[in-house]
């Protein structure tokens, strides 16, 4: 991949910021749009998300994630909810340590499987040494109240600002046991839209309250960018 789109996409992935006037998911700001300023949100050919179907079985290795730290706090940037991290918190993939810098949220799911759509799903976004960036997916499906949520969200930070994570909040708090996963070769979901990205998406989701769906829409609106074509990639899931 591309350095200079790397570097771009991995400062995107990190801060949420970039062409924050630009672009976002309505009228002439939405999806549609980003091609006017971000030519791979158009071009690309290997697009997140994507609608997960069809997938080929294959020898994958177990996910191995090793969450030590926390998040502290959580920033509304205006497209969606971040968290900002602290200690060790690493993914294993291809024999690589990616570092995790940061984990968000967008309402409805952006990835679907077999036509499906999720109220919530949640983005873990990791970088290697290089800056080669690897997403791990948790979808939410509506049912119990979360109680990992209910502490996230115990403040909600208005647009432009943050909070402070009060309690203790685990940076595997919300992954969950079973770590069955998809995995595909994809892109960011945000402009620049920047291929390379590895996608690992856990099968198993975690529920989620109705009243909790309405404070992350209320929060952040509908920030979920279509699914994309397949074109000729395969999606991996394990023997």
């Amino acid at each position: 991949m591309n350095k200079s789109l790397t570097a771009l996409g991995l400062s995107l992935a990190l801060v949420g910021t970039a062409h924050a006037a630009n672009w976002g998911y309505e009228g002439n700001h939405g999806p549609e749009h980003w091609e006017e300023f971000a030519s791979e949100c158009a071009q690309g050919k290997n697009q997140s998300p994507i609608d997960i179907q069809s997938a080929v079985q294959a020898e994958l290795a177990k996910l191995e994630l090793d969450y030590n730290g926390k998040a502290i706090s959580l920033t509304n940037n205006g497209h969606t909810l971040q968290t900002s991290l602290e200690g060790d918190n690493n993914l294993l993939v291809d024999g690589k340590s990616f570092n995790l810098k940061q984990f968000h949220f967008h309402t409805p799911s952006e990835n679907h499987v077999d036509g499906k759509s999720y109220p919530l799903e949640a983005h873990y976004v990791h970088a290697d040494e290089q800056g080669n960036l690897a997403v791990v997916a948790v979808f939410f499906e509506e049912g119990d109240a979360n109680p990992a949520l209910t502490k996230l969200l115990d403040k909600v930070p208005a647009k432009d600002s943050n909070v402070t994570i009060s309690a203790p909040f685990d940076a595997s708090a919300l992954i969950p046991s079973e770590k069955d996963y998809y995995r595909f070769n994809g892109s960011l979901t945000t402009p620049p839209c920047s291929e390379g990205v590895r996608w690992l998406v856990l099968k198993d989701p975690q529920t989620i309250s109705a009243e909790q769906i309405a404070t992350f829409e209320q929060a952040m609106g509908e920030n979920n960018r279509p699914v994309q074509p397949l074109n000729a990639r395969l999606i991996l899931t394990k023997q």
